[in-house]
């Protein structure tokens, strides 16, 4: 008696595909691109900064890098630090994608600042708290610069550019979209005594339309239409690829009020001063005002800026724009003072 051949396993096919550039399949393996074609850049890069730049790596166990900016025309002065976390749903993009390199040149120049433009590890692959940690070890990187910078004789430890050039005594974290989410990251944990950054002093945090996510929608989340490109669709998928398996978005990864957050109540005087960015039109905007709401009731110093007419990642996708010239004012406001 012949027994019939047993059926051929199923090929792996994709379950979450991302731009194209991050595709899941179905038998957990990941497929990543290089190709980013598919995001916009209006208006070009800024020529003719005077900003030079160079990379260096800040975790070499996970080969792990940053981009130092400083302006050429502020030789000898001492700046403040923007330590900058690029936007991408935690699972694409880079600092060295031109957007971003973009704006990092122009929030050198223009405010003026040294600016660390920083690379995490992304997700799926590295699924959250990844990125999270990684975040911290910038900031270990930038502990270590600090305090070699202080000792005398050690100076040779320290970076040149930032032995020469970094206030640390006036640090900003900040970010946009998933960047700005680690910013708030970043800014607890400090609040909370369980980030202590000394000799650094985190002087405040600049959350650009910052990615937070909850299992119930908001008005603002509910309206956005099923092809809108930065919509309730997209971020949920980010929300699947980024968050542990099996959580949900009111993970406190992703929901600031989730059970499990720090209260914000709870964050001590380390918590820095904030100032959050908020486009009009961003699906985002309900929770970005209620995130900034929640702080003014818990007694913190928050500033929140609204772009009328504007969307989620304005400043990545038209980093030439008016909006974007707007933008680095308000910035230049918040760090420099006046």
């Amino acid at each position: 008696m012949s027994s019939s051949p047993a059926p051929a396993a199923e090929a792996p096919h994709v379950v979450e595909d991302c731009f194209g550039i991050v595709q899941l399949l179905s038998d957990g393996t990941v497929k990543r691109s290089t190709d980013y074609s598919a995001l916009p850049l209006i208006g070009g890069v800024p020529s003719n900064l005077p900003v030079e730049w160079k990379d260096v790596v800040y975790d070499g166990a996970h080969g792990l890098r940053l981009r130092i900016y400083r302006p050429t025309s502020t030789a000898g002065e001492k700046l403040p630090v923007i330590v900058y976390f690029h936007g991408g749903g935690f699972c694409i993009a880079s600092y060295e994608l031109i957007n971003f390199h973009a704006g990092a040149l122009r929030l050198a120049a223009e405010l003026p600042a040294v600016v660390l433009s920083a690379d995490y590890r992304l997700a799926p692959e590295h699924r959250l708290p990844a990125a999270l940690d990684d975040a911290e070890s910038v900031f270990s990187f930038l502990r270590s610069q600090a305090s070699s910078s202080s000792i005398a004789g050690d100076v040779a430890a320290a970076d040149e550019w930032l032995a020469e050039s970094a206030d640390f005594s006036r640090v900003f974290v900040a970010g946009d979209s998933a960047g700005g989410t680690i910013s708030h990251h970043i800014s607890s944990r400090h609040g909370s005594g369980d980030l202590p950054l000394a000799p650094l002093q985190l002087a405040g945090a600049v959350m650009l339309w910052p990615y937070f996510g909850g299992e119930d929608l908001t008005p603002s989340e509910a309206a956005s239409p099923a092809d809108e490109p930065m919509g309730t669709v997209l971020f949920d998928q980010m929300w699947r690829l980024a968050l542990p398996v099996g959580a949900t978005k009111d993970h406190p990864f992703a929901n600031p009020f989730a059970p499990g957050s720090v209260p914000f109540g709870d964050l001590g005087d380390a918590f820095p001063p904030v100032l959050v960015v908020d486009p009009a039109m961003d699906v985002l905007h309900d929770r970005v005002v209620e995130y900034v709401a929640r702080l003014k009731r818990a007694g913190k110093a928050v500033e929140l800026v609204e772009f009328e007419g504007q969307g989620h990642a304005f400043f990545v996708t038209a980093p030439c724009g008016e909006a974007s010239d707007e933008l680095i004012r308000v910035i230049r406001r918040f760090v420099h003072g006046g």
